[in-house]
């Protein structure tokens, strides 16, 4: 029998960011674990922030994969505080889907094990280390090589147990 894990992941990907996802889902069904999502394995059938609410309840952990939704190439940063600055103009600001922060507080509200992923240059709630008791990792390579594969399935073993925990208290 898999463990039900929800997975906050935008279904718009780009290919590499398809790869990515692709070696965290492998890892999961490896470890019998069974990803769950709103708009991949359920759909709704009444606002899609409670359908959230519902199909978590109905799980034992979660995954948030912090990918690039939305590139911004000028702007300012807190406009009209003492921090405001504008962006440097040599790079972008990286922002993930908004629904990663929701379902990510919804999960951690449920004290669910969390493991968050994000790839470089994502920041920002969810992702900044220290906001929760959860280390951010890296976005995995779409094609790992076997030590960087190994490194991965210690990070998900870990989590396993503590997902494991959940599931059979339950």
């Amino acid at each position: 029998m898999r463990v039900p894990v929800f997975v906050s992941c935008p279904t718009a990907l780009n290919s590499d960011q398809q790869l990515r996802r692709q070696v965290i889902v492998r890892l999961m069904e490896e470890m019998q674990l069974e990803p769950r999502a709103l708009g991949r394995s359920d759909y709704p059938t009444d606002y899609p922030l409670r359908e959230v609410a519902v199909i978590a309840k109905h799980c034992s952990g979660g995954i948030i994969l912090g990918f690039t939704q939305f590139s911004a190439t000028a702007g300012i940063w807190k406009p009209g505080t003492d921090s405001e600055r504008p962006l440097d103009g040599k790079s972008s600001a990286l922002f993930p889907t908004a629904w990663n922060h929701l379902e990510a507080g919804i999960l951690f509200g449920l004290r669910l094990p969390l493991l968050i992923f994000r790839e470089k240059g994502i920041s920002g709630g969810v992702f900044d280390n220290g906001v929760t008791d959860v280390f951010v990792h890296d976005m995995p390579d779409g094609n790992p090589s076997p030590s960087q594969l190994e490194g991965l399935r210690e990070v998900f073993l870990k989590w396993r147990g503590r997902v494991s925990d959940h599931y059979y208290r339950l």
